[in-house]
């Protein structure tokens, strides 16, 4: 059964850091786009980041850039959100997904396969 499944959440000061993992499981997502989404509270679900089969190239929404970086370790079928200088506004519960379908990097939702449970990043002012 293939599983997604997120860590590293929690509770930072504005102005710190997080990392959060995305650990696979079930199958090799090695061939697969990986990417970062976010929820917060009466949002809708947004794109935050992902990053292609290789590595070899990442995408990110403006809103991140210079603050995110996510990486990928195929031998531990694990990717990761670096978050650095977080802010009140990056509160949300973020999750990982997977997209199958081999084409370039998708900002929709929709276009990944496989998503975990979420983990929730709370940044205080």
């Amino acid at each position: 059964q293939e599983q997604l499944v997120e860590s590293g959440g929690g509770l930072v000061q504005a102005g710190g850091s997080l990392r959060l993992s995305c650990a696979a499981s079930g199958r090799t997502f090695s061939t697969y786009t990986m990417g970062w989404f976010r929820q917060a509270p009466g949002k809708e679900r947004e794109f935050i980041a992902a990053i292609n089969w290789s590595g070899g190239s990442t995408r990110y929404t403006d809103s991140v850039k210079g603050r995110f970086t996510i990486s990928r370790d195929k031998v531990k079928n694990t990717v990761y959100l670096q978050m650095n200088s977080l802010e009140p506004e990056d509160t949300a519960v973020y999750y990982c997904a997977a997209d199958r379908s081999y084409s370039a990097i998708s900002t929709m939702s929709m276009e990944y396969d496989w998503w975990g449970q979420g983990t929730q990043v709370t940044v205080s002012s």
